[in-house]
C-alpha cells in the first residue's frame, strides 16, 4: 500500500484508509460477528493499511470497542483518527466538558492512551474559530498527550477555509467525491498550510459503487433520498459508467483513484462490510486514472453537478 503524509504532522498513512463507520452498526450496515470485524480489521492492516477512522457514535461505540480489540499488541502498527461531538446515544454536545469526557471515553474503548488524531465532529460552524473553547480543549488536549494532531471533520469548502484561516487544525476531513468535488480548493489550500486532509464518504454512500440505480429503494439512513434524488443519482451513475468504460475501469477504482489523483490528499476512508469489498477499496492503490478521464470526471461535475448540488 501507498503511503503519504498526513500534512506536517510527521505522520504517515496509507493512502487508502478504513472507514470503521459499520463495525458494529447493524442498523445501517447489516449484521457482522466480533469476529468477523476483527478478522476485516487485521485483514486491512496485513495489506499494508494503517490508517482507521472512527467516532464515539458509530455503532453506538462498538466501532472503537472492536477496532481496541483488534488493535491489542499492535498499537505501534496503526494510525488512530477519532472524533468527539457527536455522543454513542446519538446526542451532539460539543460543551468543553462534554468533548474531555468523550475523549476519555474514546481512549478507554480503543484501550489506548492517545489518538493520533482527534477531529471536531462536523460542529457548528460559529466553533470554526482558532479562539472558541472547543479548540482549547483540543489544544490541552495535545500538551497533555493525549491527542498528537487535532482538526475538524467537515462536509465543505466553505468550512474548510474557515478552519484554515482561523485555527491552527492540522487535519481536516472532508466530504470530497466525484459527485462533491465543491472542496477541491480548500483541499489545494490546506496543502500549502501543510494540514492533512482525509477524504470521507469518497463512494457517495455507495453511489459511486455502481450498485445503485433509478429504480433502487433504500431503508435506514439511506431513506433520506427523494424519489427525484434517486432518479437524478441513477442517471449520473450512469454516465459516471460510460466515462470509465473507456479504460474498463470499475466505478469503485474510478471512483477511488480520482480523489488519489490529488495530491493533497493524504488518504481516502471507504468502508467495507466484509474482506472482498476491502480488497477492491485497497487495490485502487494499484493505478491512476488519465489525465484525460480526470478532465472528463471534473467536467461532469461542472455540467450537471455544480450549480445544482446533490443533497447528501
Amino acid at each position: 500500500m501507498k503511503q503519504r503524509s498526513l500534512g506536517n504532522t510527521g505522520i504517515q498513512v496509507s493512502e487508502v484508509g478504513f472507514g470503521a463507520w459499520q463495525l458494529g452498526n447493524e442498523k445501517d450496515w447489516g449484521k457482522m460477528t466480533e469476529n468477523e470485524a476483527i478478522s476485516l480489521v487485521h485483514t486491512a492492516m496485513d495489506s499494508g493499511c494503517n490508517f482507521f477512522d472512527t467516532a464515539p457514535n458509530y455503532g453506538d461505540g462498538k466501532s472503537e470497542e472492536l477496532l481496541g480489540k483488534a488493535f491489542k499488541g499492535k498499537r505501534d502498527q496503526v494510525v488512530i483518527s477519532s472524533k468527539c461531538g457527536h455522543h454513542p446515544n446519538d446526542e451532539q454536545n460539543f460543551e468543553p466538558s462534554k468533548l474531555i469526557l468523550s475523549v476519555e471515553e474514546s481512549l478507554r474503548r480503543l484501550n489506548t492512551d492517545y489518538l493520533d488524531s482527534l477531529l471536531l465532529h462536523n460542529p457548528p460552524f460559529s466553533t470554526l474559530d482558532g479562539n472558541s473553547h472547543q479548540f482549547e480543549v483540543l489544544r490541552k488536549l495535545k500538551e497533555q498527550g493525549k491527542i498528537r494532531a487535532f482538526g475538524a471533520s467537515v462536509d465543505t469548502g466553505k468550512e474548510m477555509f474557515e478552519l484554515l484561516n482561523q485555527t491552527q487544525s492540522q487535519i481536516i476531513e472532508v466530504m470530497f467525491n466525484l459527485f462533491h468535488q465543491e472542496p477541491a480548493a480548500a483541499i489545494k489550500s490546506a496543502q500549502s498550510q501543510g494540514v492533512g486532509v482525509i477524504a470521507k464518504v469518497p463512494l457517495d454512500s455507495g453511489w459511486l459503487t455502481g450498485k445503485y440505480d433509478a429504480n433502487s429503494t433504500f431503508n435506514g439512513i439511506r431513506s433520506r433520498w427523494s424519489v427525484e434524488e434517486i432518479e437524478r443519482r441513477g442517471e449520473l451513475v450512469e454516465k459516471v459508467r460510460r466515462i470509465l468504460k473507456t479504460d474498463d475501469i470499475s466505478m469503485v477504482h474510478g471512483a477511488l483513484q480520482f480523489i488519489l489523483s490529488y495530491s493533497e490528499v493524504s488518504t481516502v476512508i471507504p468502508g467495507a462490510r466484509d474482506i472482498q469489498q476491502f480488497n477492491q477499496n485497497r487495490s485502487a492503490s494499484q493505478g491512476r486514472l488519465s489525465k484525460e478521464l480526470i478532465n472528463e470526471l471534473k467536467g461532469l461535475w461542472e455540467e450537471e453537478i455544480k450549480d445544482n448540488k446533490l443533497t447528501w
